[in-house]
């Protein structure tokens, strides 16, 4: 057995995509020392590295351009999203993207103006490789965190991992931790998030966090059947057309992909992008050139051919659920435990409608950066904490409860994708088929927690089942609870909002889920 790697360090950053990396520059440039340990390669995993992200940005002058611009997304909210919050991420977006000019070439338009607002996804995870890497952050590849460490008072004391290539395992003891390992997108070959399997949520909440908005989970995106291109902006330009090519009345705008889920359940479908203007057409190698790949590589032209497309699942990529923020430096309600990006919630900026495009890359941005200074700041007051004893956190598939026994980790990893992809269950939303899948869930969870163990990298596959399930039941549980529907939660037995349920709704627990709504009343709890 190979030596196990043990480090030391102010605060750890679990996570090396897009929110892992400004979380670990904020806390060097904060004068803290900073691990950050990746399950892939930090500079090409998770969902940037394939995007073409644009970001929320508005100038500052004139006033009222940024306080418009607040109210028209307050308005999408659905009653869910914080103008204060808002505010902040559009002046840290504003203020930090032109810092990686030393790292990334930006574009300029004809006037001679830098363009900010937009990135290609693989430079700018390769700007900020080289920017956490110029701030003297030690950066862990390949080495997945498999659980947290607390001290005895619940406080966050850093994590254990498994260096992967080297087939050891690691552990960092820390001032503080910063979780920043992306959303959980079940298993659905979501382009760019092999590794967005739901295990940091779980490790966070076997260390005393809670969730929040963890219902808004079921955003779907068009896709080429048969392929991982997600990239869709192209889209909104199709006609789309059933197996006997008569069209069917699918428009742009919100209500687009229930048009598609509708028509999916009845057999397959075809689209034709004929309706792009010819400068879309022109400018989509640059600005999303996987998507043009996908399509030469069949010999297909999406804008005279018709192609079979189908509906990919993002759960809480896109979705907004994740670890609920009790404070403005993006802590969790485990203290010295910080979320940031996809991780946490999004509520606070994106309501009750999808966290992706624009908002998403400005709140990782500064949830990351707000993340990381608070742990330095932690770290660097209270000392690493190095001397003090500290606990494993993980249990499921971990520490088996009632002895180890034979478990089906694939079998488990598909029904968590079954249950939070299949159109018929999460598109389209119940009270029935709500419970079904939360018994289901329960039972794979149930048998995982008490039995499931593993030795070695095994260890990963395992907890990456465990993760989906948690999420998975999380995300049944507070859907079943918000009894009304509300943004993208949408109820086929309660077709309409609840003004009483204008509310953000917290979760949590892993022998028993439980929900409850922030206000305004006690009697809209739900446990179980």
């Amino acid at each position: 057995m190979n030596e196990p790697l043990s480090l030391e360090t102010d605060v750890l950053v679990i996570g090396g995509g897009l929110a892992g990396c400004w979380a670990a520059a904020a806390a060097a440039r904060a004068g803290a020392s900073v691990v950050l340990a990746e399950k892939g390669y930090c500079g090409t995993s998770g969902v940037t590295a394939t995007a073409g992200p644009s970001h929320w940005w508005v100038p500052p002058e004139p006033p009222a351009g940024r306080e418009q611009a607040i109210a028209e997304r307050h308005a999408r909210g659905f009653g869910l999203s914080d103008p204060a919050w808002m505010a902040r991420i559009l002046d840290m977006t504003w203020r930090s993207l032109p810092t990686l000019a030393p790292y990334y070439r930006f574009s300029v338009d004809e006037r001679g103006e830098v363009q900010y607002r937009g990135l290609r996804g693989p430079e700018y995870m390769r700007a900020m490789r080289g920017l956490v890497e110029h701030l003297g952050v030690t950066v862990l590849d390949q080495s997945p965190a498999l659980e947290l460490l607390t001290h005895h008072d619940g406080s966050a004391a850093g994590a254990a991992g498994r260096r992967r290539q080297e087939s050891r395992d690691w552990t960092v003891r820390a001032g503080a931790v910063v979780m920043a390992t992306g959303g959980c997108a079940f298993a659905s070959h979501l382009l760019g998030s092999a590794n967005n399997t739901g295990e940091g949520l779980l490790m966070a909440a076997e260390a005393g966090a809670d969730l929040s908005g963890m219902e808004f989970t079921n955003y779907y995106t068009v896709a080429p059947a048969g392929t991982t291109m997600t990239r869709s902006m192209a889209y909104s330009f199709g006609r789309y057309f059933d197996e006997d090519d008569r069209e069917l009345d699918v428009r742009p705008g919100p209500d687009m992909n229930r048009a598609l889920g509708e028509a999916l359940l009845k057999g397959r479908v075809y689209c034709r992008l004929d309706r792009a203007p010819h400068d879309i057409r022109e400018r989509m190698p640059q600005v999303q050139p996987n998507f043009v790949l996908t399509f030469a590589r069949q010999g297909i032209d999406p804008y005279t051919d018709r192609f079979e497309v189908t509906l990919r699942a993002e759960g809480t990529v896109r979705g907004i659920g994740g670890l609920r923020l009790k404070d403005e430096d993006c802590q969790t309600r485990t203290d010295g435990l910080y979320a940031a990006g996809d991780a946490a919630t999004r509520e606070l900026i994106a309501g009750a409608t999808s966290g992706g495009g624009n908002q998403n890359s400005a709140w990782a941005l500064s949830s990351g950066q707000w993340a990381g200074a608070a742990a330095a700041a932690r770290a660097l007051r209270d000392g690493r904490g190095a001397q003090r004893v500290a606990y494993s956190a993980g249990r499921a598939g971990m520490r088996p409860a009632r002895g180890a026994r034979s478990f089906d980790v694939r079998a488990a990893v598909g029904l968590a994708r079954e249950h939070m992809g299949a159109i018929d269950r999460n598109m389209f939303r119940s009270g029935d088929g709500l419970a079904d899948s939360l018994e289901r869930l329960d039972g794979a969870f149930a048998e995982l927690i008490a039995h499931a163990a593993a030795q070695g990298g095994e260890r990963l596959r395992l907890r990456e089942a465990a993760g989906m399930l948690a999420a998975a039941r999380w995300s049944k549980a507070s859907a079943l609870a918000r009894t009304e529907s509300r943004g993208m939660h949408q109820r086929t037995d309660a077709p309409l909002s609840d003004p009483r349920l204008a509310t953000r709704q917290r979760s949590g627990g892993l022998d028993a889920v439980w929900t409850r709504f922030e206000a305004p009343a006690p009697v809209l709890e739900a446990a179980r």
